[in-house]
């Protein structure tokens, strides 16, 4: 697809990845609708953007929430007009080991809440906003590209039993999506990020990150530009549909 005056929507779009993401697609003339819970931080994304000549609108949005999601791509649709392509970006982590015992006896548990809200944003979030993106794309009668951020950790991860089975359901989302909608002239694909430097990163202590950074055979933290050429990649592959690519500097958990 090329994306020259194509309408974008990328959800968690106003840092971090999603702002690199919104900062890649538009310089190929893209224009952005950028999908966030934080107001503030949207309108900085978009002044940022119009700095640098990129069209782009802020929509507040819980992905988590349907009706939410159906009045954002509302709006999209009255703004903007219908959607071509949509990035699945927005996620959050809430850690926690499953059980915590000492001498034989559990003293914490996974709580049911903490699972939930990731499940919830990374999950349900995904399958809310693809329904309403290709929903737009089929009756506007034109083709279209979704793209869900996975994750490494998709593969499974010590204290992340709600985040992993999350990014391993977008991969299967991925798939059922590519062959269901095919016939729409709608392709999906998915990108699994491995450890990217990001705001969290650079919070961690200096041996913490260290120690982390070791376990990649490039030695080093990919950059928000990596993953966001790995997704405009997809959007304008018109062969690519169905497949993830993982952009880890050859990590594997």
């Amino acid at each position: 697809m090329k994306l020259d005056n194509t309408v974008i929507a990328i959800t968690g779009g106003a840092r971090g990845l999603g702002l690199a993401m919104a900062q890649r697609l538009g310089r190929q003339g893209a224009r952005l609708a950028l999908m966030d819970m934080d107001g503030d931080a949207l309108d900085e994304a978009v002044s940022c953007l119009h700095a640098d000549g990129i069209a782009s609108r802020g929509f507040i949005v819980n992905v988590a929430d349907e009706a939410s999601v159906q009045q954002a791509f509302r709006d999209i649709l009255d703004a903007l007009g219908p959607v071509h392509g949509l990035v699945n970006n927005a996620g959050i982590v809430k850690d926690g080991l499953l059980v915590k015992a000492k001498d034989g006896k559990v003293e914490k548990r996974l709580p049911l809440q903490q699972w939930q809200q990731v499940i919830d944003v990374n999950l349900t979030g995904v399958f809310l906003c693809g329904r309403e993106a290709a929903t737009q794309m089929i009756e506007a009668g034109h083709e279209g590209v979704i793209v869900n951020i996975s994750s490494i950790s998709r593969a499974g991860n010590m204290g992340q039993s709600n985040y992993a089975a999350a990014k391993a359901g977008v991969v299967a989302l991925t798939t059922t999506w590519a062959a269901e909608l095919a016939r729409y002239g709608i392709r999906v694909g998915a990108v699994a990020p491995g450890f990217i430097e990001t705001d969290m990163t650079a919070s961690m202590r200096e041996d913490m990150l260290e120690k982390l950074t070791s376990g990649v055979p490039l030695r080093r933290l990919g950059q928000p530009e990596d993953i966001a050429e790995s997704v405009a990649f997809i959007m304008t592959n018109e062969y690519f549909t169905g497949r993830v690519i993982e952009c880890d500097g050859g990590l594997r958990l």
